[in-house]
């Protein structure tokens, strides 16, 4: 290859510049093909049409992102629905959104371990143990305020993914045997907590009713709200969108076309309306109820999520995650404390069990000793991992969580209503999470290739 500060490249092998560009016939830089399809369809295109064409070469080189997912969840829907008509219905669709948003929340748990590479195996048990300690706290004799029960039993969980976090970085003992004992361990306080507690019939605890934090599940809002709310959640977000693509042009830096923008404005409504509607409905889509209304837990589980979202994309703890799970060599010779990162993943695994542990529980209207953390952990792998995180780090955001939790409980739903055995529902959704490590493994071949 000849001297770059000559401004030619060599015919020979058109490799590392020369095939990213080649000077053309009129003095400028043309890209390659396989250049071109590396790129973000933004950097290349200024209206709605070439972004389009741009997305599509990258799909063809191997960059499909979400979109096989999403298809994917398509097709088992409209499967479910031909099997089972009842699958479409508001009430249905409802508690399918509810089932959700246990998986998500755990899903994003996990996601701060895949993220470093690591994984965290305690989190299903560790979600069970804070959801007791709130229930203690709220419970008589002691009656601490809701709050205050909230604050200890997510504190306990953080500070027990602090402990996990600090095995696993300063003594360089495997993240997953660390989180094996962990998840043994956690299994057995659920156990002590619960003997302890004299009211705590069959190792179960009735939640206190009266408190917000486990109304999340069981309490509506009204459904003047549930518009009010989505109308102020869309105008934010379109303000905020618009915004930064003309903040980036002012910069000088790529950004989607208008076109891009305000079609991911309108799908984003769409999908809210959708939401609105069906959760405002009983029986079928349309007929109006009137004492229903959106569940509390979905905004709650969409704020959670854009608060992740945030952190891991626009903070330097964020970025030195992504860093260190791509490549955590690098990223210590770049001058981060990749120690105390990763702790502070593991830190974020138990913060977001805790929070799961309360949407759990939320769920039930009650937390007992037969509570299944096996399961919860393996369901919470898999909703990172079906919905685009890596088990291989450096991949993933929160909204993975969402779309993985969402094909979960389309599953777990679908078969409960062809009232499949828990057998077959187990297996059926080993398939699904073996199908998307696969695809991931597949994605990370062609990239690599290309």
């Amino acid at each position: 290859m000849a001297d770059p500060e000559q401004g030619s490249t060599s015919s020979d092998e058109p490799t590392g510049v020369g095939a990213a560009a080649v000077i053309g016939a009129d003095g400028g830089v043309e890209l390659s093909a396989a250049a071109a399809a590396a790129l973000p369809p933004e950097v290349l295109a200024e209206s709605i049409g070439e972004y389009f064409t741009a997305w599509g070469r990258r799909l063809r080189n191997g960059e499909s992102g979400a979109l096989p997912v999403i298809l994917g969840l398509v097709a088992i829907i409209i499967f479910f629905q031909l099997e089972q008509s009842q699958f479409i219905t508001s009430s249905n669709l409802t508690n399918l959104f509810i089932e959700a948003s246990i998986y998500i929340m755990f899903g994003a748990a996990e996601l701060f371990a895949l993220l470093l590479s690591e994984i965290d195996l305690s989190i299903g048990y560790l979600a069970a143990l804070g959801a007791f300690i709130i229930a203690e706290l709220n419970q008589p004799p002691v009656f601490l305020p809701w709050w205050v029960g909230v604050l200890a039993g997510v504190g306990f969980c953080t500070a027990f993914g602090v402990m996990q976090g600090t095995l696993v970085t300063r003594l360089g003992l495997p993240s997953f045997v660390v989180t094996l004992g962990g998840l043994l361990a956690c299994e057995g306080l659920v156990q002590v907590v619960a003997n302890a507690d004299p009211t705590a019939l069959g190792g179960g605890i009735q939640l206190n009713g009266n408190a917000p934090v486990f109304k999340l599940v069981n309490s509506h809002m009204p459904i003047a709200a549930g518009w009010v709310v989505l109308a102020a959640a869309v105008a934010a977000f379109a303000i905020l969108a618009l915004r930064k693509a003309q903040k980036l042009r002012k910069q000088g830096l790529a950004a989607p076309p208008l076109g891009v923008t305000l079609l991911t404005i309108g799908v984003t409504a769409v999908g809210g309306v959708l939401v609105v509607w069906i959760c405002n409905s009983n029986g079928g889509i349309g007929v109006l109820q009137g004492t229903k209304g959106v569940p509390w837990v979905i905004p709650f589980v969409v704020i959670v999520l854009l608060f992740w979202t945030f952190v891991l994309g626009r903070t330097k703890l964020g970025r030195y995650m992504y860093a260190i799970g791509a490549n955590p060599e690098a990223a210590r010779r770049a001058g981060i404390n990749v120690p105390l990162v990763r702790t502070i993943g593991f830190a974020l695994c138990g913060l977001m069990a805790g929070i799961a542990g309360m949407v759990y529980a939320s769920n039930l209207g009650s937390i007992s000793t037969d509570v299944d953390g096996g399961n919860l952990v393996l369901f919470a792998v898999a909703a990172a991992v079906i919905g685009g995180a890596s088990l291989f780090g450096g991949r993933g955001k929160p909204l993975n969580a969402l779309l993985g939790g969402v094909v979960i409980a389309v599953v777990v739903n679908g078969l409960a209503l062809m009232a499949v055995s828990a057998a077959i529902q187990d297996i059926v959704t080993a398939v699904v999470l073996i199908a998307a490590v696969t695809l991931d493994a597949v994605v990370r071949r062609r990239a690599t290739a290309h």
